[in-house]
């Protein structure tokens, strides 16, 4: 009985995922197509700047090729949130401003690839502001209460975090981190734009 409760659960969790990331997907494409594709003129305002997204709400699309990783990012750290997605980090850099983006995930569901990461491997971000591009710098096994790994940097930075080891039953004990620095970025497409 507990066994068939275990699967059950295990498999609810992979479901409810699955279907996040497709809904939110779809969600982030449409908010992407909504952009303005041009400038305003003198006599308008700019736009304001979008808010940051509320826990659980998408806000980009993370990927390493080399890996065949990718994987939508929401809002907020929080359980929920992360058996979903991966989370950014409340606190950390959003995408295109300056400092450390920072991004959780389970090592058991989508950051699991993370094992194999190495230095120079790139990195994307979509977001509806565009492609931002990082080159995996260092990586480095840490204590669970080591969080000056979010710090801010003088540069665009971003930290994937997820728990370490790897294959670890329970609840485990230190934190693999990732740092890359941003080495570029691609606007969105104008709208009507061929891909």
């Amino acid at each position: 009985m507990v066994a068939a409760l275990g699967i059950g659960w295990f498999l609810f969790a992979q479901l409810e995922g699955d279907l996040y990331q497709a809904r939110e997907e779809a969600r982030l494409e449409k908010r992407a197509a909504a952009r303005p594709t041009e400038l305003p003129g003198e006599e308008e305002p700019p736009p304001a700047a979008a808010p940051p997204a509320p826990p659980g709400r998408a806000v980009g699309k993370l990927a390493i090729p080399r890996l065949g990783l990718s994987v939508l990012v929401a809002g907020g750290a929080d359980k929920r949130t992360l058996r979903r997605a991966v989370g950014h980090i409340p606190g950390t850099a959003l995408p295109g401003e300056a400092g450390n983006v920072g991004l959780a995930g389970h090592r058991d569901r989508y950051f699991r690839p993370l094992k194999d990461v190495r230095r120079d491997d790139e990195i994307t971000l979509t977001t509806p502001e565009g492609t931002f591009r990082y080159r995996v710098e260092w990586t480095e096994v840490v204590e669970r209460t080591a969080v000056h790994v979010l710090d801010d940097t003088a540069a665009p930075a971003l930290t994937l975090v997820t728990c370490y080891p790897f294959y670890y039953v329970g609840p485990a004990p230190k934190r693999f981190i990732v740092r890359a620095r941003q080495i570029g970025h691609e606007p969105p497409p104008a709208a009507g734009a061929a891909p």
